[in-house]
């Protein structure tokens, strides 16, 4: 399958979100994976394929309200990651969401969480160099807008960097928050990933986007029949199902961008 997402009419890069380690190996798309799956692997696969790491901080801070993983595992991980697997675009820091539900789980504030985001970034990146990206987290453009100054006051200049994640988002009812969100920061001249971006919301906002990722193929597999030819029982865990909607979503993102309809 031909890798549309790094096409030349594409200009956003979209990572197909992916819960299996093996499809590293075998898919031609980019993927999005986070180290939960592949953590504690004897061996590991050789990717075909670019590919963002992500570091599992929703599933974590919902588990224990603290992260477990140390810093020193998480980067030898990536190190590991980036020499046995290959590929790898970036990786995620050890990140603090901001999501009402996970705030009320740590007991924290968000301001708080955005300084354990920075400050964690700021270790990686020591550790890491430039494979570890900056994340922005918040919950209204207010937070996010002060966290670029939080990172700024701690001499990270947000707009030097190749790629900043943009979190807490994927969970939000409205699309348009979403909107307004991204589109307010890329005034402030960010080159931005939104990290598990719905189809529709992203695209409504793309044009302003470096790369988004997405995993939602699997939930909408699991409530539609399997592809013609295929024994499963629904195709939530089939490369060939993600692949095609993969394409699908790149097509949609070709014609929202240049043709200024959605498909």
């Amino acid at each position: 399958m031909t890798d549309h997402a790094t096409s030349d009419r594409v200009r956003v890069t979209f990572y197909l979100g992916t819960h299996r380690a093996h499809w590293l190996a075998d898919s031609n798309v980019p993927l999005f994976i986070s180290r939960r799956i592949l953590e504690g692997r004897k061996t590991l696969p050789k990717a075909n394929c670019r590919w963002v790491l992500d570091s599992g901080g929703f599933t974590e801070l919902n588990l224990f309200g603290r992260w477990e993983t140390t810093p020193t595992r998480y980067a030898a991980e990536v190190r590991r990651y980036e020499q046995e697997i290959g590929n790898l675009d970036w990786a995620a820091p050890m990140d603090w969401m901001c999501e009402p539900s996970v705030v009320a789980k740590t007991g924290l504030t968000v301001r708080q969480h955005q300084r354990r985001t920075i400050d964690n970034f700021q270790d990686l990146r020591f550790r890491l160099g430039p494979l570890v990206a900056p994340v922005l987290q918040g919950w209204t453009i207010d937070d996010y807008l002060h966290h670029a100054d939080m990172y700024q006051q701690r001499g990270v200049y947000l707009t030097y960097e190749p790629i900043v994640g943009i979190g807490s988002i994927c969970r939000r009812g409205q699309d348009k928050e979403i909107h307004n969100i991204i589109r307010r920061l890329a005034q402030e001249g960010i080159r931005m990933h939104a990290f598990g971006v719905r189809s529709r919301a992203l695209a409504g906002c793309a044009d302003v986007l470096a790369s988004a990722d997405s995993m939602s193929w699997s939930y909408t597999a699991r409530r539609s029949q399997p592809l013609p030819g295929h024994t499963h029982k629904s195709c939530a865990n089939c490369r060939e199902y993600a692949e095609q909607w993969h394409a699908k979503q790149v097509a949609r993102l070709e014609s929202t961008l240049f043709y200024g309809a959605a498909a």
